[in-house]
Parts: C-alpha cells; structure tokens; sequence
C-alpha cells in the first residue's frame, strides 16, 4: 500500500508574498500614513522651537548655527534615501518585487528635493562662514552629484509609456550611482575639503555640545518621519494609480472586444 505525501510549501515564498502585496500595503498604509504624520508634525514642532528658541548660539558661528537644524537632517535623508532607493532597486530588479518598482519611482521625486534643501541651506550656511556661496570641494560636488542622480532616476523612470522599461532603467541607474553614497559619506575624511568633518557620527563621543547635538537630533527625527510618511504616502497614490490605469486598459479591452462579440 503506497500513500502520497505532499511536501510543503516553502516559508520563504509565503514571507515574501506577504511583503509584497499591494492591498496588504494600502491597508498597513491607512492607519500607518496618519500616525507617521501626526507623530512628524509633533516631533518637528518640539525640534523647532528647541532649535530655535531653547538652544544656544555657537560660540563661533552665532546664529548661523541653526541652519544646522534643517540642513544636517537633509544631508542624512539624501545618502539614507538614496540607500533606501538602491535597496528598493536590487528587489525590483532581482527579486521582480511588485511594490519595490512603484516606491522606488515615488521616492525618488521626494529624495530629489531633499538634497536641494540640503544643498540650498548649506549654501546659505557657507555665505557666512566661508565668505562665498559655493565652492567645489569633494563634499558639495559629491553632494550635487547625488541631487542630478536624484532627478535622473525620477526623470527616467517616467520616459517610457512601458512602467516596467522605466523601472528596469531607473534600478539600474540607481545601482550605478550607489558607488557616490561612500563617496558623499567619506569626502571630508578622503580628502582635505573645506566642508568640516564629521560631528555627530564619528567614532568616539560627537564633536556637539549637547545643548546643539540634542535638538539636531530630535530635528533628524522629525525630518525623518515627515520623509517616511511623504514616501509612503506617494507609494500609496502610486498603487492606486496603477490600479485604476489596469482598470481603464481592461474596460478599453471589453468595448474594444464587443463589438467583435456581437457579429
């Protein structure tokens, strides 16, 4: 008498299919999207009136020294988002995730304009300290470098009708200008740069008093949340678009297709 077994289905592939389902990720996104937004505004609220009104003065730079509070957040957001992009680009290209292409798309736009912040404010930062606007040391130039690859992924993701095409160019874009993460990140320490090193993410205790280190902190955090909850929010509208796109092609195919169906 011979029985049957029936081998089970791999963990792995149930794991990945429940991360990568897009109405599991617009119902997580309904009731995550809120909370991410009001938690931003409160923390960026705290951050802004520490920033602002509880914190200290440099002892050298005087006030100039709050750019800091939107302009070190940026800097972190640009090189951590770029990181998330490349991550977003391996699933989407290797792996074929289903939502790994739609986000990467609608990040891209996000990180795009948070590196000009982060270029905007240093410039204005630089204006007093340094005595000109711009200058190309290997920190400003890598960072500029970083802003066009920005606008390069959200501009080539977008050229082709085909969205698939898009996304393959676009992830491996992304893939090709990760090698300028280390270069951004590193700068300062490779080269003798005008930019000044590394405060706050240094090995060994950060170079900020507390009484500036605290509220840039609690500023990254805002920022952050803000940054995660306009990404999710935008990956959101870019599932929902898709879904209605595949509607309209399927309701064009039926009305293309009936009158066929009748003669």
């Amino acid at each position: 008498m011979s029985t049957a077994t029936t081998a089970p289905a791999p963990r792995q592939a149930s794991r990945w299919q429940f991360l990568a389902n897009p109405g599991r990720f617009l119902r997580v996104a309904r009731w995550l999207l809120p909370t991410l937004s009001v938690a931003a505004l409160l923390v960026l609220a705290l951050g802004a009136v520490w920033g602002l009104v509880w914190s200290p003065p440099d002892w050298q730079q005087g006030e100039t020294v709050r750019i800091m509070y939107v302009h070190v957040p940026m800097a972190w957001l640009a090189m951590g988002g770029y990181s998330g992009l490349v991550v977003l680009s391996v699933l989407g290209l290797v792996w074929k995730h289903p939502l790994a292409d739609v986000a990467a798309r609608e990040l891209s736009p996000i990180g795009a304009v948070a590196t000009a912040l982060c270029l905007l404010t240093g410039s204005l930062w630089g204006r007093p300290m340094w005595g000109t606007w711009w200058v190309w040391d290997a920190r400003l130039t890598s960072v500029l470098v970083l802003f066009f690859l920005w606008v390069g992924h959200a501009a080539l993701t977008r050229a082709f009708d085909d969205p698939d095409r898009g996304a393959r160019m676009g992830a491996i874009l992304a893939l090709v200008g990760a090698v300028n993460v280390p270069i951004v990140k590193f700068s300062v320490d490779w080269w003798n740069t005008l930019h000044q090193p590394a405060s706050v993410t240094r090995l060994g205790a950060p170079g900020l008093h507390t009484d500036i280190l605290y509220p840039l902190l609690v500023n990254g955090l805002g920022f952050s949340l803000a940054f995660a909850a306009l990404a999710l929010a935008a990956t959101r509208a870019g599932l929902l678009e898709r879904r209605l796109r595949a509607l309209q092609l399927a309701a064009a195919r039926r009305a293309d297709a009936a009158p066929g169906e009748r003669a």
